[in-house]
């Protein structure tokens, strides 16, 4: 029932095959950091979509083009793309 009403939405559900849920990791990482670093840090317990989606599209620019990893060479991604690619 959940499936169909997802669908009668028009929303695309995003999952993995059967039994590799490594394939959710990257998304699941940066959901953790994404939370920590918004939303628990600023203790928000009620607030409004235009702000959750605010604080998104802010932290994926933040993500991409400023925060660096220690993974990367402690670059930000944009950073590593550019001196591999």
């Amino acid at each position: 029932r959940y499936q169909q009403a997802v669908k009668g939405k028009g929303i695309i559900m995003s999952m993995s095959r059967k039994g590799t849920p490594a394939d959710n990791a990257p998304i699941e990482s940066f959901h953790s950091a994404l939370k920590s670093e918004t939303f628990y840090l600023d203790s928000l317990r009620r607030t409004t979509t235009a702000i959750v989606e605010q604080t998104v599209k802010d932290y994926i620019k933040y993500y991409n083009y400023i925060r660096i990893q220690a993974k990367l060479n402690n670059q930000s991604p944009v950073q590593y793309r550019q001196l591999v690619g």
